[in-house]
């Protein structure tokens, strides 16, 4: 039986940023901060619409965790995936409440006036698409896909994919 001269890769994995945080207002904070400085250390400039687009997203998802999704004793995770060929980053907050979906934010608008309620709407205005998603009994995790701006994708990443 003759060998192939053909090698098979396996499929490369997206970047991915990882961590645990305290459900406090400085865990959610500091998600805010640990995600512009990814997306720089990814390549993607700090300050391009991407970053702060992923900023923003992040911190709202984070506060939401904070403010709707604790449980004392529970952290939060932060999960933070580029993904070049669909031209996104992808912003994945996970609670320990999910029995909480995070509400539409047409379905319950902020009265006029209010301090809160709105973070929902940002969201929406600076992503392609978000969600939630439930996989077990004990977590949720609300996602929330950000566009890559065209002038901003690291050389490495569409080098990896054959472009975006």
């Amino acid at each position: 039986m003759k060998s192939s001269n053909v090698r098979v890769e396996p499929p490369s994995r997206a970047p991915q940023f990882t961590l645990r945080l305290s459900s406090t207002a400085r865990g959610a904070r500091l998600a805010r901060r640990l995600a512009g400085q990814q997306l720089a250390a990814w390549g993607i400039p700090y300050d391009s619409g991407t970053s702060r687009a992923v900023a923003l997203v992040t911190a709202e998802l984070a506060a939401n965790a904070v403010t709707h999704g604790r449980l004392p004793g529970r952290d939060f995770r932060l999960t933070l995936l580029l993904l070049p060929e669909r031209g996104v980053v992808r912003v994945e907050v996970t609670d320990t409440r999910p029995e909480r979906p995070p509400p539409h934010p047409a379905a319950t608008p902020a009265p006029p006036g209010a301090e809160a309620g709105r973070g929902l709407l940002l969201v929406e205005a600076y992503v392609d698409r978000w969600g939630c998603t439930v996989r077990d009994a004990y977590t949720k995790t609300v996602w929330a896909e950000v566009p890559l701006d065209a002038g901003h994708v690291p050389a490495w990443a569409v080098e990896r994919t054959g472009g975006v």
